[in-house]
């Protein structure tokens, strides 16, 4: 035998794989990145084509704020108007200085005014917590019996202070479906407009009936409480106060019951409302 049939026999074995793997998932990285990029893009195509241009500096400023450090901002005008705190035209509502080279009226700078004008509103309010503790008697004074403490009570709210006057189920304030004041009304009248003297502020009176059965022919209710309004205006001027200071007299007819039930005696009341001054 030749020297060739003794060589070892060598196998060699090509290993085929499939698919080609993951390559340890770099590529979903890449592809989240590409994604998310894709994402802004369209979502600032939409913005510039659905924003006016001062929300879109609006936008722009709040990414990019710079205050100006030679103002004093009050922050937006209303709930900001839509806009950020950092634009032009919402800062210093209520600053010292301007920052247009022609401001507006509404514009210029406020220097002592914006102080007076804090000022008068403390002085008003402060006017219109006396008048307050004078009615309720929680400042060790009161104008009024304790009868007639009975039908009255007192809120302040954002239009002024008002001075509530409601019926009692064993003395109303006026007689039976009439316009017709009942003594107690005629006293607690005297009161109010002496009580009002202390403060200039223009007044507001509002009339609120009770409901009425609905089986009724013809319902009071609007008659009733216009004509109880306009009553409660001539018992104030007749007790002195100036006829000039009453801005408005209301009838609410049954629309803005204070009780639960629509008919309870409770609603009968008339409401005189000190408004707030903005002098």
């Amino acid at each position: 035998m030749s020297a060739k049939s003794n060589a070892p026999i060598i196998i060699k074995r090509k290993k085929v794989s499939g698919g080609g793997g993951h390559h340890g998932g770099a590529w979903k990285v890449a592809y989240a990145d590409f994604v998310t990029a894709m994402m802004a893009f369209f979502m600032l195509m939409w913005l510039l084509n659905a924003t006016t241009e001062k929300q879109r500096k609006g936008i722009a400023d709040y990414f990019s704020p710079t205050i100006p450090v030679n103002r004093i901002s009050g922050g937006g005008d209303g709930s900001f108007g839509g806009d950020s705190v950092f634009t032009e035209e919402t800062l210093a509502q209520n600053g010292t200085g301007a920052s247009d080279r022609n401001p507006t009226d509404a514009r210029l700078a406020r220097g002592d005014t914006g102080v007076s004008d804090v000022s008068a509103a403390s002085e008003n309010d402060k006017a219109l917590s006396k008048v307050e503790e004078i009615l309720s008697g929680s400042g060790g004074e009161s104008m009024a019996s304790e009868n007639a403490l009975r039908h009255v009570l007192t809120r302040v709210t954002d239009e002024g202070l008002i001075i509530e006057i409601f019926d009692l189920e064993d003395e109303p304030l006026f007689t039976i479906e009439d316009s017709e004041p009942t003594p107690v009304m005629v006293e607690i009248a005297n009161m109010m407009a002496e009580v009002f003297q202390l403060v200039k502020n223009d007044i507001a009176i509002n009339g609120h009936i009770r409901a009425h059965p609905v089986v009724l022919a013809k319902n009071p209710v609007w008659d009733l409480s216009s004509a109880r309004a306009d009553q409660t205006r001539r018992l104030l001027e007749l007790a002195g106060l100036p006829g000039s200071r009453i801005q408005r007299v209301t009838g609410y007819a049954d629309r803005k019951p204070i009780a639960r039930n629509p008919m309870a005696v409770r609603n009968n009341r008339m409401e005189l409302i000190l408004l707030r001054s903005d002098q």
